[in-house]
């Protein structure tokens, strides 16, 4: 790390509330000497920079000093673009927008050859070329709001329209917001159905927070909640070729619960779901590379699934 950085992040360290830190416990936590820390209150005392100090406390930083929100090394830098570009790659139209303006705002903040090197590594690194040049934007749903209300633990209430296009207003403890695939859910627990259930943020209408706090009897088990077991769950036993593996754990929609490999280099992979015609299409990417062993009901999806698609 440069040390131009180190004492940014220094500064950075030293402003958070809390506990002061002794040089000992500085040094450790910057992998560097004990004279090195106090090279660096050195140099920050030059640019006065109000580093306080207590014989019994340690270090810490003037009450009210804030140094500039947007100092970037330019690696750190790099990671904003790609985290930016990823996001503008995205089919929600708001969540484009956000990104867009972030950008703006950073690049007016910056020194100019920080701007130049935005600029110029921004129109060349690509995420996910098919979805920016092909996809096609749509509104997502009121994420931030229903963000907002799982940061202060508020109940909401919204208009939801189920898949066969009914409408029912519903009252909800939302958990945790989750992006998947190619759209946005929220995970909670219902007030009609009197457990936990996930709501598409796309068919959500009407959001408002409620001037409701609900408790939790415990911390958020959240890949509890993403891969949570239903009464319709089915177990699925698949058999993959070794080059298949890799991009099949990437992106399968479940938890895989065991793994067992095989003499001829293949893996047989167990899970649970509980759509059997959406997994059974999601499978059919993979083709011969990917054989189903179970259940039986699937095996037979997937041959008049293929059988249609010849004869069509």
């Amino acid at each position: 790390m440069k040390s131009s950085e180190r004492r940014l992040k220094l500064m950075l360290l030293l402003q958070k509330p809390g506990d002061k830190l002794t040089v000992d416990e500085i040094a450790k936590k910057f992998g560097v000497s004990r004279r090195t820390i106090f090279r660096d209150f050195n140099a920050l005392q030059e640019i006065n920079v109000p580093v306080t100090w207590d014989k019994y406390a340690g270090y810490g930083m003037m009450k009210g000093y804030k140094i500039p929100p947007l100092m970037f090394s330019e690696k750190e830098l790099a990671t904003i673009i790609v985290g930016l570009n990823f996001v503008k790659t995205q089919i929600d139209n708001g969540l484009t927008e956000d990104a867009e303006g972030v950008e703006l705002k950073i690049k007016n903040v910056l020194p100019v050859e920080l701007k130049d090197f935005m600029n110029s590594l921004s129109s060349k690194t690509i995420v996910d070329p098919f979805q920016k040049y092909s996809g096609i934007k749509r509104e997502g749903g009121d994420w931030y709001v229903l963000a907002s209300a799982i940061s202060q633990q508020l109940r909401v209430e919204f208009v939801y329209e189920s898949s066969k296009g009914e409408s029912k207003t519903r009252k909800v403890d939302p958990y945790i917001i989750v992006y998947f695939e190619d759209h946005w859910n929220m995970i909670g627990r219902s007030h009609l159905r009197g457990d936990v259930r996930n709501f598409r943020l796309d068919r959500m209408k009407e959001v408002r927070i409620l001037n409701e706090k609900y408790e939790l009897k415990s911390k958020i088990d959240i890949e509890g909640l993403i891969f949570r077991s239903n009464e319709f769950e089915q177990k699925i036993i698949v058999v993959l070729d070794g080059a298949a593996v890799n991009r099949f754990k990437a992106n399968l929609p479940a938890k895989i619960f065991k793994e067992t490999k095989k003499k001829s280099k293949k893996l047989k992979v167990e899970f649970f779901f509980d759509n059997l015609d959406f997994i059974n299409q999601w499978l059919l990417q993979f083709g011969d590379e990917l054989r189903v062993e179970a259940p039986q009901e699937l095996v037979e999806k997937r041959t008049a699934l293929l059988k249609k698609m010849l004869n069509s």
